[in-house]
This record gives structure tokens, sequence and C-alpha cells, in this order.
């Protein structure tokens, strides 16, 4: 209340100075910034990092319930989910600390749930659709409405969302992460449709959904899962709001994305004014056609406290499944400015204010439909991360590293369970090593950039589907040289115990990570077929049938080297000197 009386106050003496007094404007501007802000504002700092953790525990809080009640192993086990909060006009608040590849992008989901129709209490929208905010199809995304429960005319105070990367949703082959021509070809494509309405599930549409996948026992139980993480958030959000009101809460809401926005200025400030170009390289276009290598090219223009940043010349999008909508490179440039900005910044919309990003419409970096994404957001979203980081090094060349292995070396394997006939559908993806950097070497065998899942622990894979793990081990010495070596990249081999269908979508088969600062190149990353002990090459993109006994071996790439080989030990020569 006093807040809007001061606003009120301030606004007739702005108007009748500004008419009749011109000459006193300036007196008042001062004497009004001085008297009435402190009324309108009260942002208490203590308070506000308070807030900052309250608010970031609800998504985290509702990760911890979808990994614990999910079903698959790629929920449960592998954690490859996310969880973020918006205010009342869908702008980000605060997200999990989880898959970066999903946060970034899901504003674009909220955006396109709410533009579906308006959302009542107990409405849950439901939505996977490249081209209407989602990134690839297995990425099932949920919003949620949060209201007040005083609150007679229902308007939300917060929007809930939760996204998870199911094993499978239909498509030419299990997994649902096939070598796609056309999004078709990937499985049932969801637009922003209501699963629940007024708290009363849509029974059809969940009988639709589960009638065109491979495991609907699975994906039943992953829904399940999330709706119940929406429930918690919506649970927990509404006790703040009880507990401190409507009014504080949505105040330090806009503090916090007005606090991100003034730090992001202040790390853009830091970086020299200029204009930084990279170039990097996807393997193929068409996996099996022998085509060129795939342009990526990044222009970032650096102004003051703003920046630019344009995909101007990249590649059209292509035949095959490498294209990335619009919302994976955002996702991808909004994961950079975090990586950017200190720890202490909170990840909501203030980061991207003094930011604008450019992407040629039906290019390989904003696909239009019906382009073919499955691999846009595992694969491409990773080379967009190297060629960004590659054109910041020479505006920041002591702070950023060289590139990761640059893939997240997705495998998909399905068929049916020896004896029962029942369908299986297995996914997971591999990490890598991580590239070396100003102060010190890349972490070996550990997902990087825009994927921060698990490891499917041998034990649960080896319960959940009819694969044996043969080897896992890191890749020793594919880790490249320099002053700080590049980390090391992982071997698994999965052998069938029953016939079924494999499908692997790699990239950094061509290739290398690059390194930095004169660091060598990592190695890249190799894919065999074994049968009886024998190896035989597979493409870094392949499908294919495995026999009962044959196996699969992936080598994942190593991280580029930091630095010139030897330059530490020529260092310590002069110390000892």
């Amino acid at each position: 209340m006093k807040r809007g009386v001061a606003q009120a106050v301030q606004a007739v003496l702005h108007l009748t100075l500004e008419s009749s007094y011109s000459f006193l404007f300036p007196v008042f501007s001062f004497l009004s910034s001085a008297i009435f802000a402190p009324v309108a504002k009260r942002i208490h700092p203590v308070r506000l990092e308070v807030y900052r953790h309250l608010l970031t525990s609800v998504p985290e809080e509702m990760g911890t319930v979808l990994h614990r009640t999910a079903y698959s192993s790629n929920v449960r086990e592998r954690r490859d989910y996310s969880c973020a909060l918006f205010d009342s006009k869908a702008q980000l608040v605060a997200m999990g600390d989880h898959m970066p590849v999903h946060l970034g992008s899901m504003p674009m989901s909220v955006e396109a749930a709410l533009d579906h129709e308006p959302l009542q209490p107990g409405d849950v929208v439901i939505l996977n659709d490249p081209f209407a905010g989602g990134t690839h199809l297995p990425d099932l995304t949920m919003v949620a409405p949060v209201f007040e429960p005083s609150d007679r005319f229902a308007r939300p105070v917060f929007y809930v969302a939760v996204r998870a990367h199911h094993a499978d949703v239909g498509g030419m082959s299990p997994g649902s992460m096939p070598l796609s021509r056309d999004v078709f070809q990937e499985g049932i494509r969801i637009p922003p449709t209501k699963l629940y309405r007024r708290g009363r599930l849509n029974v059809d549409l969940l009988r639709l959904l589960l009638s065109n996948v491979r495991t609907p026992l699975e994906r039943e139980g992953d829904l399940a899962a999330q709706v119940g993480s929406l429930r918690v958030g919506d649970k927990r959000l509404r006790a703040l709001v009880a507990k401190n009101g409507r009014a504080e809460v949505e105040k330090y809401c806009r503090a916090l994305q007005d606090y991100s926005a003034k730090i992001m200025r202040q790390t853009i400030r830091r970086i020299p004014d200029g204009r930084y170009t990279a170039e990097d390289l996807l393997d193929e276009a068409d996996p099996g056609e022998g085509s060129e290598p795939v342009p990526i090219r990044v222009s970032i223009r650096v102004t003051s406290n703003s920046m630019k940043i344009d995909f101007a010349g990249s590649a059209p999008q292509m035949p095959g499944c490498l294209n990335a909508v619009r919302s994976v490179t955002r996702s991808a440039v909004y994961y950079v400015l975090r990586c950017l900005a200190p720890d202490y910044a909170p990840a909501s919309a203030g980061l991207m204010r003094s930011v604008r990003v450019s992407t040629p419409p039906g290019s390989v970096v904003d696909a239009r439909f019906p382009a073919a994404t499955a691999g846009g957001n595992v694969e491409t979203s990773q080379r967009i991360v190297d060629v960004l980081l590659r054109a910041l090094a020479q505006a920041l060349p002591d702070q950023i590293p060289a590139a990761s292995s640059g893939t997240m070396n997705n495998i998909s394997i399905g068929g049916v369970y020896p004896g029962t006939g029942k369908p299986f559908s297995y996914y997971e993806t591999i990490g890598g090593g991580m590239g070396a950097g100003p102060a010190g070497p890349g972490t070996s065998g550990v997902h990087t950039h825009m994927t921060n899942s698990l490891n499917t622990p041998i034990e649960a894979l080896e319960y959940d589907v009819p694969l044996r793990v043969r080897e896992y081990r890191l890749r020793y010495g594919s880790g490249a040289k320099g002053k700080y070596r590049g980390g090391d990249g992982i071997v698994r081999t999965l052998e069938a115990l029953t016939d079924c269908t494999t499908t692997i979508l790699s990239e950094r088969r061509v290739n290398p990570p690059y390194g930095l600062n004169g660091g060598e190149t990592g190695k890249k990353g190799r894919n065999y077929l074994v049968v009886r002990g024998r190896r035989r090459n597979l493409a870094g993109k392949v499908s294919l049938q495995l026999r009962a006994g044959q196996a699969v071996r992936i080598e994942t790439p190593g991280g580029g080297g930091w630095g010139r080989r030897g330059e530490r030990e020529q260092k310590r020569g002069k110390r000892k000197e």
C-alpha cells in the first residue's frame, strides 16, 4: 500500500513539474530518488539472498521427487531431466542444477504453453514439439500454474515446469533417436495440450500417447513422476506465498532478475569491446552419404555492457537429424553466459537482458518444420558451445578452456525380452574428456557442457534390459597434450543378450576437439561392432541389427589441451635457477 501511494505521489509531482516548472525538474529528480525510492524498493540484500535460496530450492526439490519416483533408468539413474520456476509473466526466476540444454530452452516451452490457452487451477500442459517451444521429441515438457488460494480472480503467481527425456516416443527406431530425414520419422509430436484440465486427467490423450510408444508402462510411470514433481512445486510455492504474501514474493522475484541483469552487465563490461568470430564443424550433413562437414559460425560483438551474438553464415538446415531449433541455440548461449558469470549470479531471465541472439531462419541453428531434430538437441548444441567459447577465447585468452569431447555419444538399443515378448527400449549418453584450461588439466570421463547427466550404473542397466557391460573404463591417452592435458574419454562395450536394434548418434569422429593457446587436439572418438572378439569400424552415426552375443564398443573423444607442451616445465626450471 505504501509503495503504491509513494509511486502515485511521485507520478503527480513529476507531471506537474514537467509541464509547469521544468527548470525545477533536475532538483525534483534528485529529491524523489532520495525520498521515495527507499519506500518503493526496500530490497534488503540479505533477504534477497534468502529468497534466492528459497526459490532455487523449489525446482531442486522437484527434481529430487522426479528422480526418486521415475520408472525408467534414464530418468531414475541418469537424471536426464530438468525443473524450473517462472513468474506470473512467464519469466525465469530459478532453476535446479540440472541439464543445461533443457533449462535454457524451457522458457520457450512455457511461452508456447501459455499461448495455447489460459491456464486454470489444476491444469497441466504437455508438449514436445520442437517447433512450438520444444527441443527434440523425446523431451516431454509439462507446465502448470501456481495460484494463490485466496485469489478469487484466478491469477497465477508462478508457473512450474519439468522436462524429462523419455527413452522412447515412437519413431522409426527404438529409443526415438533415429538417423531420420524429417521430424515425422522421430516419433509422436505433441503440440501444447492439456493433459490435466482443472485437476482431471485427459484419459483419451494419455491413451493416445501410450499407444504410440514401444514401452507404454515405462512412459506412464515417468509421466506420473513428472506430474508428481509439479505438485510438489505447487505446494512449496503456495506455502511461501501464504507465509510472506504475494506482494513481497513477487517483489523479490523481480529483484533477483534485476540482480542477474546487473551482474551480467558487469561481466560483459570486463570483456574488451570488439568483434570476435569463430567457426567449428559438425562431422557430416547426411550420415551414410559421404557428405561434407557442416560449418557453424558465430560473430560476437561486445559494446560496453551489451553483447550481440550472430550465427549468420552457419549451414542451412540439412536432411539429416542434426538440426537445432532456435530454443536449443538460445539454450547454448544461456549456458555460456552462466559460465562467464560468477557462481552467485541468480539463474534467472535477467542474464539475457543485455544479450541479443540472431539466428538465420532455416539454418542448422534455427531449423524450421519439418526438419529432423533428434540430434540437434544433443550434438549440435555441443558444437554451438564449442564455437562460442572459441570466439570468446580471443577476448579472454586466460579464462576460456579448450574444447571438451563435444558429443554426448548417444546410444539407443531396443528389442524384446527373451521368452516374454515384452518390448524394451534403452537410451544413454556416454561422457568424455573435459578440455584443459588456464587453471589446470581437464577432468576425465565426465559429461560436459550441455549435458549434466550421470552414467547408468552397470547393475541398474543389466537388471533393466537384456544387455551386459563387457568393458567400462577410461580411454587412457585420449586427452590432448599441452601445458595442461585434456581429460581422457571413456571406453564402454555393451553386449546384446538378445537380438535387438542399435542406433549410435555421435560426433567428433572426423573433426577432433580443438586445443587452445598452443595445446594439441584431443583424440577423435571411435565406434566398433564386436563379433566373436573381432572389431569392425562403425561410422559416427549408424543404425544396425545386433545379434545375441554381438557387442558395440564406444570410445569417446578426449578433451583438447591448453598451452604449449613443455611451457610448464620451462617455468619450473626458471624458478629453480
